[in-house]
């Protein structure tokens, strides 16, 4: 049952990298690979992220976590700030939030047993005797659907889909309020993948978990998520319930991406609008000034889109709710058909110039962005 109070809160986050060059290494520019992102997950909830590759996702996801370090913003654990921690409760707070990798095949230490990677959690928080951890990783196995004896086995005498739940296990011997689960399924056989999502399911079920998951899956995603954030080139631009998302989604962006996936009716298939997408994204050390997409966009108006940075908002249509935040100047009229789709040259910022000379600066080929609606 999800309930209003929120587990983890984030405010503004902002995760910077420097680039840097020359005979000394002198900072000369920085990757924005996540640039003022805001949002809540309320405790029991499952909130997903989605984009293209490069969006700066999995990177907010371990910026919760800690193991990259935020460049600004807030961060919030069941109403405290992990910034004013001492060192004993941030222990506690990694405790509370795991995390469940991409790859289950390079993220346990193959020389390592299965027991040793899923206890590895207890013995570094002193959780219980030795005989309770013993019987712990006996119980977490079972959980996740794994035979206890099986557990002085190494990780390459398993499969694909059971490392992950190892994985998983061994993010539950903490017992965690929230995990993140950074693209838990895609390295999976198309077969296993349904198996480890009702793994995790189950698991929120029967112990109240939150989860943030990671992913480029739009499926997987609508599948397991109640809310879903939609992000390009570090920010948010877009976030809504899942079923609202997925029947109107509002930004142009996020209705480019729901259009790329495959409906199994192929007469809805063949008859329904397709929004094309040219052009690479923009570089996260030289983002275009104004609204990011901007580049790409087939709804640019100009002026406005070229300079203002919009901010994520309710829109103002009836019928659609409050919890429905969208960052575009323009969603109501596109939303209505006030504004029509058109082909535009995609600008190609150079990521060699400095950010106050991005804007207008073509390299290479234009490219053309189209909408398609095939008879």
């Amino acid at each position: 049952m999800v309930t209003e109070a929120p587990l983890l809160a984030v405010e503004d986050l902002a995760v910077h990298f420097p680039v840097r060059g020359g005979v000394f290494q002198r900072r000369q520019n920085s990757v924005k690979a996540v640039d003022g992102v805001s949002f809540t997950i309320r405790r029991g909830e499952t909130l997903s992220l989605v984009g293209e590759s490069g969006c700066g996702k999995s990177t907010t996801g371990l910026a919760l976590l800690g193991l990259v370090k935020p460049t600004g913003g807030r961060i919030s654990f069941d109403g405290h700030e992990i910034r004013g921690f001492t060192r004993s409760a941030l222990k506690d707070y990694r405790r509370r939030m795991q995390i469940v990798f991409q790859d289950p095949f390079s993220s346990l230490n193959p020389r390592h047993r299965v027991r040793d990677a899923i206890r590895a959690g207890l013995d570094i928080h002193g959780v219980g005797t030795k005989e309770q951890r013993e019987a712990d990783v006996a119980d977490l196995m079972k959980r996740v659907g794994l035979r206890p004896d099986q557990a002085d086995s190494f990780p390459h005498q398993f499969s694909g889909g059971q490392r992950q739940r190892i994985g998983i296990a061994r993010a539950l011997a903490v017992d965690p309020q929230l995990i993140v689960a950074d693209e838990p399924v895609s390295a999976l056989d198309v077969s296993v993948q349904a198996q480890v999502i009702n793994l995790l399911e189950d698991l929120q079920d029967r112990f109240g978990l939150t989860y943030l998951v990671v992913a480029h899956d739009l499926a997987v995603v609508r599948h397991i998520s109640d809310r879903v954030g939609v992000m390009y080139l570090g920010a948010l631009v877009e976030e809504a319930a899942a079923d609202d998302l997925y029947a109107a989604p509002m930004h142009p962006y996020t209705r480019a991406l729901m259009s790329a996936v495959p409906v199994p009716d192929p007469v809805v298939e063949d008859r329904r609008e397709r929004i094309l997408l040219n052009g690479d994204l923009p570089s996260p050390a030289n983002p275009p000034k104004g609204c990011r997409f901007h580049t790409r966009c087939p709804w640019r108006q100009p002026t406005q889109c070229d300079t203002d940075r919009p901010v994520l908002r309710v829109v103002s249509i009836d019928g659609v709710p409050e919890t429905h935040r969208v960052a575009c100047h323009f969603a109501e009229g596109i939303a209505s058909g006030e504004l029509q789709p058109h082909k535009v040259e995609a600008e190609v910022v150079d990521p060699h110039l400095g950010e106050s000379d991005a804007h207008g600066s073509l390299i290479g080929p234009a490219t053309t962005v189209e909408v398609t609606d095939t008879p």
